[in-house]
C-alpha cells in the first residue's frame, strides 16, 4: 500500500537544506576547534619551578598564618598558660583538629550517596548523509526489499533529558558506608586525644628546661668567667714557673674539665627557649620569662589508687585502645557491604526527554522504568569475597587483643616509672642541697682566701649540675605523669580551644590539674 505526502515546495526544501548545511559547518568547526584546543593544552605542560619571589612572598604569608590571632606573651609564663597556648596555638595540633573536621565533612559527603541520582543532560549530533532505511514484509521466509526508501530522522538534531535514579545497592552501599564514615570521625577525634597527650608531655618537659635554663644562666656564665681567669692564671703561674710544672698542669686539666661540663649545661639550656616557643607556637626569637615557682613533687593521688582501677580506667579511656575498636566496627561494616554487593541490583528511572528531530510525532516525553539485574559470577566470587572481608574482622580483633596487652602492660611500666622518677628527684633534691651547702662554705672560705681558686670554681660547677638535674628529675616526674595519665585516658576536662579564651583555657587547665581525682569516688564505691 502507498502512502502519499504532501511535498514541501521547492524553496522551502532549498531553505531548510541552507541552514541544516550552515549548522553542520558550525558544528564541525566548534568541533575542531575544541579537539585543537585540547591538543595544544596537552602539548604545553612543561615544568614549572618554584621562584625565588614566590617563594619569598609563600613563606611570608605562611609565617604570617601561623601567628594569626595569637595572643603574646604578657609577664611570666606558668606551666598552666604554656599548655593552654599548646593546646590552642601548636600547629601539629591545630592539623588535628583540622583532620577532625576533614572526617566529618566527609561523613556528611558520605551519607549524600544514599540520595538518588538526578541527571541533565543534552547533546547534538550531526550526519554527513540522512539515516535512510529500506523495508522488508515479514514472511516465513524473508521476501524481496522494497524498492523505495524512507527517513527515520534527521541528520542533525538536538536532545535533551532530564533523568532521575535511584539505585538500591547504592543505598546500601552508602548507608553501610556512611556508619563506617561515622566511626572514622571518632578515630580521628581519638588520634586528637593522643596527639594531645604527647603534647602536654613535652610542653611540661620543656617548661622545666627553660626554667632551669633560666635558674642557672646567671650562674653558669660566672662560673665560666671564673674558670677562664683560673685557667689564665696557671698557665702564667706555669710559664713563670713558680709551682713545678705537673702541677700546674694538673690543676689546668682539672678546670678544663669543669668547663667542659659548664659548656656541656650552656649548650643544653641554650635550646629550651626555642623548643618551648616551637610547641607554643611563639616567636622564636622572643625570650620567654619563666614565673618563679616552688620546685617540689606534685599530688601522689595516682599512686595510691588500686592497680585494678588503673586498669579499668585504661580500658575505658585509652585513645590506641578504643581506636582498635572503631577499626573493628569498620571491619564488620565492611563485611555486610560485600554482602551487599552480592544481592541483586534493583533500580528505579523517570527520565523528561526531548529531541528536536523534525521526523518525530512527539518531540516531548516522558519514560519510567524498573530494572533488576544481577551478577551471575557473584554467585562464583561471593564467597571468596566473604571471606576476606572476614579476615579483616579477624585482623582488626587480633590488634585489638595486642593493643589491650600493650596498654595494660604500658600502664604498669609507668606506674612504675612514675615511683622511679619520685624517688629520683627526691635523691637529686637532697644531692642538691648538700651540694648547696658545700658551695656556700667554699665561698665563704674563699673570701676568706683560705680555699683555692680551682676548688671554688669545682664546687660552683658540681652546684650548678645538681641544680640541673634536680630540674631535670622533676620535668621526668611530670612527664612519667603525663605519661601515665595518657595510658589511663585521662586529660584535662576542657572546653573548645577555639571558642575559649586563652584566659578561660588556662584557668580550666588549672582547675582540672589533677585528672586522676575522677577515679577516685569510683574506688570509694568499690
Amino acid at each position: 500500500m502507498e502512502m502519499n505526502f504532501q511535498q514541501p515546495s521547492r524553496s522551502e526544501t532549498r531553505s531548510a537544506s541552507h541552514r541544516q548545511n550552515k549548522s553542520r559547518r558550525l558544528f564541525k568547526l566548534l568541533a575542531i576547534a575544541a579537539a585543537a584546543a585540547a591538543l595544544s593544552a596537552c602539548g604545553s605542560i612543561v615544568p614549572n619551578p618554584l621562584e625565588a619571589q614566590q617563594l619569598a612572598q609563600t613563606n611570608l604569608s605562611d609565617r604570617a598564618a601561623a601567628q594569626r590571632d595569637v595572643e603574646p606573651i604578657s609577664g611570666a609564663l606558668t606551666l598552666d598558660e604554656a599548655m593552654a597556648r599548646a593546646l590552642k596555638y601548636n600547629l601539629e595540633r591545630r592539623t588535628r583538629l583540622m583532620e577532625e573536621a576533614l572526617a566529618l565533612n566527609q561523613l556528611d559527603v558520605s551519607q549524600l550517596d544514599m540520595l538518588p541520582r538526578l541527571m541533565a543532560q543534552a547533546g547534538y549530533s550531526d550526519r554527513n548523509r540522512e539515516r535512510a532505511t529500506y523495508s522488508m514484509p515479514y514472511q516465513p521466509k524473508y521476501g524481496p526489499r522494497s524498492t523505495s526508501s524512507s527517513f527515520s530522522s534527521e541528520a542533525s538534531h538536538g536532545t535533551a533529558d532530564l533523568g532521575l535514579t535511584w539505585n538500591m545497592i547504592d543505598v546500601g552501599l552508602g548507608y553501610y558506608g556512611s556508619r563506617q564514615q561515622a566511626d572514622r570521625v571518632l578515630i580521628a577525634s581519638e588520634k586528637r586525644r593522643k596527639a594531645m597527650h604527647l603534647l602536654m608531655q613535652d610542653v611540661r618537659t620543656a617548661y622545666w628546661r627553660a626554667a632551669s635554663a633560666q635558674k642557672l644562666r646567671g650562674d653558669v656564665a660566672r662560673t665560666i668567667v671564673a674558670a677562664e681567669e683560673a685557667l689564665a692564671d696557671s698557665r702564667k703561674v706555669e710559664a713563670e714557673r713558680i709551682r713545678s710544672p705537673l702541677d700546674a698542669l694538673r690543676y689546668q686539666r682539672q678546670l678544663l674539665e669543669n668547663l667542659r661540663l659548664l659548656e656541656g649545661i650552656e649548650q643544653e639550656l641554650s635550646i629550651a627557649q626555642v623548643e618551648l616557643a616551637a610547641l607554643i607556637n611563639a616567636p622564636l626569637g622572643q625570650t620567654i620569662r619563666i614565673a618563679e615557682a616552688e620546685v617540689s613533687l606534685a599530688d601522689d593521688g595516682v599512686l595510691k589508687l588500686p592497680l585494678e582501677r588503673l586498669e579499668e580506667s585504661a580500658l575505658e579511656n585509652n585513645a590506641d585502645l578504643r581506636e582498635q575498636h572503631y577499626n573493628g566496627r569498620v571491619a564488620r561494616e565492611e563485611v555486610r557491604k560485600t554482602m551487599a554487593r552480592l544481592f541483586p541490583n534493583l533500580s528505579f528511572n523517570y527520565g523528561l526527554k526531548y529531541d528536536s528531530d523534525r521526523y518525530l510525532v512527539y518531540n516531548h516525553w516522558n519514560e519510567a522504568g524498573v530494572q533488576l539485574s544481577f551478577n551471575l559470577f557473584n554467585l562464583l566470587t561471593g564467597p571468596t569475597q566473604i571471606k576476606l572481608a572476614e579476615t579483616g574482622v579477624a585482623l582488626a580483633d587480633q590488634r585489638r587483643v595486642a593493643t589491650q596487652m600493650a596498654v595494660l602492660a604500658q600502664v604498669h611500666l609507668a606506674r612504675l616509672q612514675l615511683l622511679n622518677a619520685r624517688s629520683q628527684f627526691l635523691r637529686a633534691d637532697a644531692i642538691y642541697g648538700t651540694d648547696q651547702k658545700i658551695a656556700e662554705q667554699v665561698r665563704n672560705r674563699a673570701s676568706a682566701k683560705a680555699q683555692s681558686q680551682l676548688d671554688q670554681v669545682a664546687n660552683e660547677t658540681t652546684a650548678i649540675l645538681s641544680l640541673l638535674r634536680r630540674y631535670q628529675a622533676l620535668a621526668q616526674v611530670h612527664v612519667a605523669e603525663n605519661r601515665l595519665m595518657a595510658n589511663l585516658g585521662l586529660e584535662p576536662r576542657i572546653g573548645s580551644t577555639s571558642e575559649l579564651s586563652l584566659a578561660e583555657l588556662t584557668r580550666q587547665i588549672s582547675a582540672n590539674a589533677k585528672p586522676w581525682a575522677a577515679l577516685q569516688p569510683a574506688r570509694a564505691a568499690r
